[in-house]
């Protein structure tokens, strides 16, 4: 099995905050599962699956602003698009559109919660 990354988790201060800046932001769904303050993330389609995720409550206070954990890439149809949602549901653009030749324009962005992640429009059949 290659070593492809098959599951993601998001740890949010606020969860209902964090459900609704992703839901609005690409749209993804949320199934309440196991304890409090947790839900499963599905990113994709029945056709396009994606990658499975959780959201869950922040066990323990972030310090500092250094990197906690991995920073994800989201491949999107319009990082334009997606950057202005970000601004608009109460995300902070890092890294304005940046293009990787030969691969595609890439935004770096904060999300409500203070994760770090990015978001890629790859060039037609880069990805």
């Amino acid at each position: 099995m290659p070593s492809n990354v098959v599951h993601f988790a998001i740890h949010a201060d606020d969860v209902d905050r964090a459900r609704e800046f992703y839901e609005r932001v690409f749209s993804w769904r949320f199934e309440a599962w196991g304890p409090p303050d947790f839900y499963l993330v599905q990113t994709g389609t029945e056709a396009e699956p994606g990658i499975r995720g959780a959201l869950q409550a922040r066990q323990a206070p972030v310090e500092g602003d250094g990197m906690i954990g991995f920073e994800c890439t989201v491949g999107v149809d319009d990082v334009d698009a997606i950057a202005a949602a970000v601004e608009e549901h109460g995300g902070t653009i890092l890294m304005p559109r940046a293009t990787i030749p030969t691969v595609g324009d890439l935004i770096k962005f904060k999300d409500t919660e203070g994760n770090v992640l990015c978001a890629m429009q790859y060039l037609p059949g880069v990805a």
